[in-house]
């Protein structure tokens, strides 16, 4: 069997971010180390001037401040160059009026890498789909520059931009309150209180109502945490 020896293996969930300088729509970035004691989201577009592509970054554009608001840094990246890229931001900007998003400024920086040099680091070139492009990946990277979730999506299919809100804050919530979420977690909802060490432990939480607490079993007890609480750790 022939192997590829050009491909490279995306970073795993717990590795720390890895670094590289590269010339931006905003000027030249030190990445992660430019935005460090912030949350990164790192994300891959394959082409500018494609629909699904302006459909997206007008996304991204619309949330900028929803992000900003929770120490977020977005930074785009597709193979294409500096120019094809200022060039395809003032069309969306001057030209597309896409679901009531119109006049949409893009501020974050949106990376050139022509030589793929980026795309190959993070995985984001991946020849079953294409290998001249760049897939839809998204790495949330945390204010200590570790990656603690990766998404990918094929080049004809957009982003769900409620459950990109929806990862970065249930990882802001998990760390700040020392609790893990349930499936389909909103801020507002119970979360899941970690198991005791013992059964023993486990078992004397059962009976106790201590934090609203409820248990199902002794491995699966939640409790409520407002919505309230959620966001005055969260928003800044």
């Amino acid at each position: 069997m022939e192997t590829n020896n050009t491909i490279n293996v995306m970073p795993r969930i717990g590795d720390n971010a890895p670094a590289f300088t590269a010339k931006t729509t905003q000027g030249e970035i030190n990445f992660p180390t430019d935005y460090k004691g912030m949350w990164k989201i790192l994300f891959s577009h394959p082409a500018d001037f494609t629909p699904v592509c302006t459909s997206e970054f007008m996304s991204f554009g619309k949330l900028a401040d929803e992000f900003k608001k929770l120490n977020t840094q977005l930074v785009g990246l597709s193979v294409d160059g500096l120019y094809s890229h200022i060039a395809w931001l003032r069309t969306i900007k001057e030209k597309i009026d896409w679901k009531g998003m119109k006049n949409m400024e893009i501020q974050f920086p949106l990376i050139e890498d022509i030589t793929m040099n980026v795309a190959k680091m993070y995985g984001m070139i991946q020849p079953g789909e294409s290998t001249t492009s760049a897939v839809r990946a998204v790495f949330f990277i945390d204010p200590q520059d570790k990656i603690r979730t990766i998404m990918y999506y094929p080049l004809s299919l957009g982003r769900n931009f409620d459950e990109i809100l929806r990862v970065l804050k249930g990882l802001q919530t998990a760390d700040n309150f020392g609790v893990a979420l349930p499936a389909d977690w909103h801020p507002g909802e119970e979360v899941i209180v970690p198991t005791a060490g013992s059964c023993g432990v486990a078992k004397e939480r059962m009976q106790s109502s201590e934090d609203e607490m409820h248990c199902y079993d002794w491995f699966f007890c939640t409790k409520k945490l407002s919505k309230e609480d959620v966001e005055k750790k969260l928003y800044k």
